[in-house]
């Protein structure tokens, strides 16, 4: 199964390496990144891999939304056939 990862933050040192360190303790594949600065806000998308992820969907967006708050950052995850279907006109 494939994800989109969203991170929203004011920008500080350290955002991308801590939540790609996040993704990688799940043993989760970052197949595409991008992310850019508007002024001072951060903004990062990442379409991932969670094939070998071992925890369940909703208890690893429980836990990055959680690992996120602990560095004021807002973290999202939501899987890529639901993000898809949202936006399809």
């Amino acid at each position: 199964m494939k994800a989109i990862v969203s991170v929203f933050a004011k920008d500080a040192r350290g955002i991308t390496a801590y939540v790609t360190a996040l993704l990688a303790e799940q043993n989760i594949n970052i197949l595409d990144i991008s992310q850019t600065l508007m002024q001072e806000y951060f903004a990062m998308i990442m379409l991932v891999d969670l094939e070998t992820c071992p925890m369940p969907f909703h208890e690893l967006a429980r836990h990055l939304k959680d690992k996120g708050e602990e560095r004021a950052l807002d973290i999202h995850i939501q899987r890529s056939d639901i993000f898809e279907a949202m936006h399809r006109i």
